[in-house]
């Protein structure tokens, strides 16, 4: 069982999402989502830690298929990326201004391997009740 920061996840696709023109920085997006997450008086535990995992979450979503790198014509820098269908699809299920988001992260908890794993994210990405 695969589990993952989803806050962190959900703070780095929008960062892809909105990142024309930008290089993509994870470790700074770490900083400031921990950052965000003191100013809710919760504890964003340790910083060098979470800019580590910030840094393979980006290698993950390459790997399988969440983002791509950017076209010039999109705004590309050669340092910065592109949602896939499926990025768009994984942001949409995490997305946090989105009332009662907590179903779908809590359904992507329960798998039994790693639910960004693209055969297991697909599936359970088609199936309506998710969302």
């Amino acid at each position: 069982m695969t589990k993952y920061n989803w806050d962190l996840m959900e703070r780095l696709l929008h960062e892809v999402q909105n990142g024309a023109g930008k290089s993509f920085t994870p470790r700074p997006y770490a900083e400031q989502h921990a950052a965000e997450v003191a100013a809710r008086g919760e504890a964003p535990g340790d910083l060098d830690h979470l800019k580590a995992v910030a840094g393979e979450y980006e290698k993950l979503l390459l790997k399988h298929d969440y983002i791509e790198p950017r076209t010039s014509e999109e705004g590309g820098t050669g340092s910065n990326y592109v949602l896939t269908a499926r990025g768009s699809s994984l942001l949409s299920l995490l997305d946090s201004s989105i009332p009662g988001n907590d179903h779908p992260r809590t359904v992507l908890d329960e798998q039994e391997g790693d639910p960004l794993e693209p055969a297991v994210f697909d599936e359970l990405a088609s199936k309506a009740q998710i969302a």
